[in-house]
């Protein structure tokens, strides 16, 4: 079963969907964007941790999402 969540705003979105690993646990794909500053950018990438449970990667995926939307919106990530 995958598992999807999401997170947005006026200007910025999360999305989180979980993949079981081959060799056990599961991992979360993490897709952000936002219109703001630059403008529009979109950026996805595959969280590093695997997790026990579904819930955990997603939860672990949403939180790493929302970190990465933070740093954008302070300038402190430049990509």
């Amino acid at each position: 079963m995958t598992l999807t969540a999401n997170a947005h705003d006026r200007e910025w979105s999360v999305d989180v969907s979980t993949s079981a690993e081959p060799v056990g646990g599961y991992r979360a794909m993490v897709h952000v964007a936002h219109n703001f500053g630059s403008g529009a950018f979109e950026y996805e990438f595959r969280h590093n941790g695997t997790f026990l449970t579904e819930r955990e990667a997603l939860l672990e995926g949403l939180r790493e999402g929302m970190t990465w939307i933070e740093l954008k919106i302070a300038g402190a990530l430049h990509l």
